[in-house]
């Protein structure tokens, strides 16, 4: 519902070349040490940072915005907590990417935050250094190699690498930053099972461990995938393009091909045994 108000974007798209000017954030942290810590080190990391101590702050240097390309809120801020300060920026037409910093990192808050528009969820145990990696991703800057410019296509499935974007029959499914790198990297080695551990691997980084014992890991993949599913199924309720194998983890069937080839999209073969999928609603 537009509430005629204008409508704040990123000063820098995406699609749009950013040599030189530095990623700008506005970091709301109400802990006076932890926010000039991140603040500093975000700094150190080439980030242009504008730190805010409360939601009310923000909310009332909206100018601020213009001039910014990300916004990292903490889970739990004095007044108004961050996961009710997003929808009221955009109530106020701040569509700004939204990325928590949280030392809340439960399953159900996560849920909460990527269905009220969050962009990616990140605990604040896991380092500076992560948060500057996963920020560079949702800016559209990887430090990495970047993907290819050229579509991927798998079956109903269109990759568009550039825009970090996946349709399924032509609409877009809406994922995160990390649930889009997870079916890159499904849908990149199609018919191919990649481990838990390589999926775990991709959303964090190789080493991390996480959840008890020594396959606690599994249980995070195991969450992130079926909120892909889930995302995919509300799109079409017929999706079970992702195959899982306990012993050998996940893969996507059907045929990738660049789209300029020009090259027919081969059907999909049957699927085999899949683990279930809750179509129930999440948890508030």
């Amino acid at each position: 519902m537009s509430l005629g108000l204008p409508i704040f974007k990123p000063a820098n798209p995406i699609n749009q070349e950013r040599k030189a000017a530095p990623i700008r954030v506005l970091l709301v942290e109400d802990d006076e040490d932890y926010r000039e810590i991140v603040g500093s080190e975000l700094s150190w990391h080439g980030f242009a940072v504008r730190s805010f101590a409360d939601g009310a702050s923000l909310l009332g240097s909206l100018d601020t915005v213009t001039d910014a390309d990300i916004i990292v809120l903490d889970w739990r801020l004095p007044n108004i907590s961050g996961i009710d300060l997003l929808p009221q920026l955009r109530q106020r037409g701040v569509n700004l990417p939204v990325v928590f910093l949280t030392s809340h990192p439960q399953i159900d808050n996560e849920n909460e935050a990527f269905a009220r528009g969050a962009i990616d969820f990140i605990d604040k145990m896991r380092g500076v250094e992560i948060l500057a990696r996963r920020l560079r991703l949702v800016a559209g800057k990887p430090a990495a190699t970047p993907y290819p410019e050229k579509p991927i296509v798998c079956g109903k499935l269109v990759l568009s690498p550039s825009a970090g974007r996946a349709c399924w029959n032509e609409v877009d499914v809406g994922l995160t930053v990390g649930e889009y790198d997870i079916v890159h990297f499904l849908a990149s080695n199609v018919g191919n099972y990649e481990t838990y551990r390589a999926i775990y691997d991709l959303q964090y980084y190789e080493g991390f461990v996480a959840g008890q014992g020594a396959q606690g890991y599994r249980t995070n993949v195991r969450s992130s995938i079926k909120r892909i599913r889930r995302k995919f199924c509300e799109v079409d309720s017929t999706f079970s393009e992702i195959q899982n194998s306990p012993s050998r983890g996940y893969r996507w069937r059907g045929l990738t091909v660049p789209a300029e080839c020009g090259m027919p999209v081969a059907p999909s073969p049957p699927s085999p045994t899949q683990e279930p999928l809750n179509l129930q609603p999440h948890r508030r």
